[in-house]
């Protein structure tokens, strides 16, 4: 019988990361703070009547001209070197996937970030994913970034929870991904979905995935729970815990229980379907 699939999906600013990723080098290399940088990029967001994720893709280039910093796809991808995590993140993929091993389980790694492509693949991390769905730029014939590719909002997130359902991982391909899959053909169910986030722009992802059967999980760095709290109350996840990946963590030990119960559910799905075989439904 063939493994069933469980799909891990991740934001990552704040989720894996300690904090947004261009805080760590980019907006210092401009001689910004990055209360100065955001403050700037909401502005343009809100005088232009303009997606605020756009806007930062915008103010980066804009800005990174102005200092006369280069832009090509190799110095973003560079970027990602700089990147720090909560602890235990480093080796958090290698031990999930010895538990998926040991319980007869295929996981999968994805992220689904507004933050950039580049910089989440040339992170340590970057390799452990199966798809990173972020936003992206286009590049010319120089390497040169000029123009944003594929923007992810905070509700454009949930396209790529389909996508991984379906198995349609492409981001050009629509057709398969808006035709009609029944249930029992989808590569991975909704049931065997976990979603990780931090905060409320992961709550589209979070209830989708709450609704439909997986199991989604908010964590929060030391000492700033509140915003778990507040989905915990309003229902928009099944879980919280603290940021530490560490095998000994209380992150660690809820995800374990999750998949030992995505293992025992596919059993019995599997049972059931074929003792309906057997019945001649």
């Amino acid at each position: 019988m063939q493994k069933p699939t469980i799909a891990i999906m991740y934001d990552f600013d704040k989720t894996l990361s300690t904090k947004d990723m261009q805080e760590y080098t980019f907006i210092p290399k401009l001689g910004m703070s990055a209360e100065a940088f955001w403050q700037k990029s909401n502005t343009l967001a809100k005088e232009q009547g303009m997606d605020s994720i756009l806007a930062y893709m915008k103010l980066m280039l804009d800005e990174s001209r102005r200092h006369e910093q280069s832009i090509r796809r190799s110095d973003f991808v560079s970027l990602g070197k700089s990147l720090e995590f909560f602890p235990g993140v480093l080796s958090w993929f290698d031990e999930v996937n010895k538990l998926g091993t040991t319980l007869g389980l295929d996981i999968q790694h994805f992220i689904i970030s507004s933050g950039l492509r580049e910089i989440i693949e040339g992170s340590a991390i970057g390799p452990k994913f199966k798809r990173i769905y972020a936003c992206e730029y286009f590049y010319d014939e120089n390497g040169v970034a000029t123009w944003p590719k594929l923007s992810v909002n905070y509700t454009a997130k949930t396209q790529f929870l389909f996508r991984i359902n379906k198995g349609v991982l492409d981001v050009h391909e629509d057709g398969a991904l808006n035709a009609y899959t029944a249930e029992s053909e989808r590569s991975v169910p909704f049931r065997n979905m976990v979603y990780i986030g931090d905060g409320l722009t992961d709550v589209p992802c979070m209830k989708l995935v709450k609704q439909n059967g997986g199991k989604s999980i908010a964590v929060y760095a030391e000492g700033k729970e509140a915003i778990s709290y507040r989905l915990m109350k309003e229902d928009r996840i099944n879980f919280f815990t603290e940021a530490d990946y560490t095998p000994g963590g209380e992150l660690f030990s809820l995800v374990k229980t999750i998949l030992k119960g995505m293992q025992a559910e596919n059993t019995l799905t599997e049972r059931q379907r074929a003792m309906k075989r057997l019945a001649g439904l």
